[in-house]
C-alpha cells in the first residue's frame, strides 16, 4: 500500500462516478430537535402532502388540517371527523393515547426542522396511498426518521391506480422511495411491492400469537381485504427482519404478502397492498367511497389499529429522539461497499481500485495521493438521538506518503463535525504526511455532545503541490446508546 501515484484512480470504477448523491442543502434539516411529548402519548403524522385526495381517494383522518380537533374536539364516531380514514383517526383519539396531526397539502416532509409538523415531533409517518412522488429532501427526511427509531406504515394500491393523472401510483412512488433515496437504497426494508392488480381477495392471516400486530389491544386480526390492490415479494437474505404476516390466497414465504412488517435501524415499518381496507365509506361530497374498514368478512379495523400501536411503540423510541435510546450504528453504508451511496464524495474518492487495499471487503475511500495541489471531501449528514448518551465516531485510516519531510506537514486530512448550513462546529483531528505508516489505524472520537443535533461528519484532505500522499479510510461507524 505504500507510495503508489494517483494519476490513473479516475479509471478504476464506475460506482464512484455516480456523483454526489446527498448534500448538506438538501437535507432541509437544521440542528435543533423540537422536545418530545410525553412518553405515554403515541404522535402520529398522517400525510396529506402528496395527493391523497386526488380523483375519489380521501385518505384523510380530518378537513381540519393539521390538527382535527380542531374539526371536533371530543370524536365519538367517525362522522365526528370528515375523511374516509375518520375512523382510523377516531379510534386512535378515543384511546386518549395519541397525538394526531395532519400534514396539509401543499406542505413538504422534513426531519430536524422547525414545523410543528416536522417528523422529529411524530412517532410514526402514515402514508395512505401517496401519489405524487417524493422529492430527494422528502426521502432523506423519511428514511432518516425511521433509521432513527420512527415508524413507517406505508399503503399501496394497485398498479395503475394512478389518482392525478401525473405518471405514477402509489406502488411506483413507494418503491422508488426504498430503492432511490440518499440514506439507503440497497433493499433496505427487505421487501419490494409487486406491479399487480389483485382484483379481489380476503387475505388470511399467519397464526402467529405472539405477533403484537395480529395479536394487539384493538383485537385479533383474522384476515383482511383486497378490492384491486397488490402484494409484496420479501427479500430477508436482505433484511432478516422482514416478515410477512397477511398473505393472498394460495400464497406463503416470500411471495404474496398482503401485509408484511419490517426493521430499519432503530424504527420499524409497515406495509399493506391496498387502500380499500382502510375506507371507512365516508368522506366529503362528491368521493365515492367503499367501507373496507367494517367488511364482516375481514378485520381491517384491528389490523390498521395493532399496527399504529406497533409501530409508535411505546412513544418513547420514535426518530424525533425521545425519553430513551436503542444501541445502534447511524451510518449508512459504513464500509463502503455500496460505492457512492449515502456518502457525498468528490470523484473517484469512494473506489475499488488495486493500488490501495481496503481494510474489508473490496470498497474503500481515497482521498489525495496524486502528488498535485487537489482537495478531496468525503461527508455524510447522520442525526444523533436526543435520548443516547454515547456516540462514538470511529474509522481506520491508511496514510501511505512519497514525502520525505521529518518536521512539515505538507499534505493533511481534516476530520470535522458541520451544523446543516455548513459551519464547522469541531475539528476532531488533523493528519498529514508525518503521520504515514503502514497499515490501518482505528481512530475514534466521541459526539455525544452532538445527541438531538443533524450534523455533517466530513473529511477533507488537502495535498500540495508535489510528492502524493495518500489518506485511505474504511470501516466507519457511529454507534449510539
Amino acid at each position: 500500500m505504500l507510495g503508489s501515484r494517483r494519476f490513473r484512480r479516475r479509471l478504476t470504477t464506475g460506482l464512484a462516478g455516480l456523483g454526489l448523491l446527498v448534500t448538506a442543502a438538501a437535507l432541509q434539516v437544521t440542528t435543533d430537535v423540537t422536545p418530545a411529548h410525553a412518553a405515554t402519548t403515541h404522535r402520529v403524522l398522517f400525510d396529506n402532502a402528496h395527493a391523497e385526495t386526488a380523483g375519489n381517494a380521501d385518505w384523510i383522518i380530518s378537513t381540519s388540517q393539521p390538527d382535527p380537533l380542531g374539526q371536533n374536539s371530543n370524536p365519538t364516531s367517525e362522522t365526528s371527523w370528515t375523511g374516509a380514514l375518520s375512523s382510523w383517526g377516531v379510534a386512535l383519539q378515543k384511546t386518549g393515547s395519541y397525538s394526531l396531526k395532519t400534514l396539509p397539502s401543499g406542505s413538504s416532509l422534513s426531519y430536524g426542522g422547525s414545523t410543528a409538523t416536522d417528523l422529529a415531533n411524530f412517532d410514526t409517518l402514515v402514508l395512505p396511498e401517496p401519489n405524487t412522488l417524493f422529492t430527494t429532501a422528502e426521502k432523506t427526511a423519511i428514511m432518516t426518521f425511521v433509521k432513527n427509531g420512527g415508524g413507517l406504515f406505508m399503503i399501496s394500491d394497485h398498479t395503475g391506480a394512478d389518482r392525478n393523472s401525473d405518471g405514477y401510483d402509489a406502488l411506483e412512488i413507494l418503491n422508488d422511495l426504498m430503492t432511490n433515496n440518499s440514506v439507503d437504497s440497497t433493499d433496505p426494508f427487505g421487501f419490494s411491492i409487486d406491479t399487480l392488480d389483485v382484483s379481489s381477495d380476503y387475505p388470511t392471516a399467519i397464526s402467529d400469537s405472539s405477533n403484537a400486530v395480529l395479536n394487539g389491544s384493538f383485537g385479533k386480526v383474522t384476515k383482511s381485504l383486497i378490492a384491486d390492490g397488490t402484494t409484496a415479494t420479501l427479500k430477508p437474505a436482505d433484511n432478516s427482519s422482514v416478515k410477512g404476516l397477511v398473505y393472498r390466497t394460495g400464497y406463503s414465504g416470500n411471495t404474496g404478502a398482503f401485509f408484511a412488517t419490517s426493521t430499519f435501524g432503530s424504527g420499524r415499518v409497515a406495509f399493506w397492498g391496498d387502500s380499500s381496507p382502510i375506507d371507512d365509506g365516508t368522506g366529503q361530497s362528491g368521493n365515492t367511497l367503499y367501507d373496507g374498514w367494517n367488511d364482516t368478512g375481514a378485520t381491517n379495523a384491528a389490523l390498521a389499529l395493532n399496527a399504529t400501536a406497533w409501530l409508535a411503540g411505546s412513544g418513547s423510541t420514535g426518530g424525533g429522539g425521545t425519553g430513551t435510546c436503542t444501541a445502534a450504528q447511524l451510518l449508512g453504508n459504513n464500509g463502503f461497499e455500496s460505492g457512492s451511496t449515502t456518502w457525498s464524495a468528490s470523484s473517484g474518492v469512494i473506489t475499488n481500485s488495486s493500488s490501495q487495499s481496503a481494510r474489508t471487503g473490496s470498497y474503500y475511500a481515497w482521498l489525495d495521493g496524486y502528488g498535485s495541489a487537489t482537495t478531496d471531501t468525503l461527508s455524510q449528514s447522520v442525526t444523533i438521538p436526543a435520548a443516547c448518551t454515547t456516540a462514538a465516531l470511529s474509522f481506520y485510516l491508511h496514510i501511505d506518503t512519497a514525502e520525505t519531510t521529518t518536521s512539515t506537514a505538507y499534505d493533511t486530512l481534516k476530520v470535522q463535525v458541520l451544523n446543516s448550513s455548513g459551519t464547522v462546529l469541531s475539528t476532531l483531528a488533523t493528519y498529514s504526511n508525518l503521520n504515514a505508516a503502514s497499515g490501518y489505524t482505528q481512530r475514534s472520537f466521541s459526539l455525544a455532545s452532538y445527541a438531538g443535533q443533524t450534523v455533517t461528519l466530513k473529511f477533507t484532505g488537502v495535498e500540495g503541490s508535489t510528492l502524493q500522499t495518500s489518506f485511505v479510510l474504511d470501516d466507519t461507524a457511529l454507534n449510539v446508546s
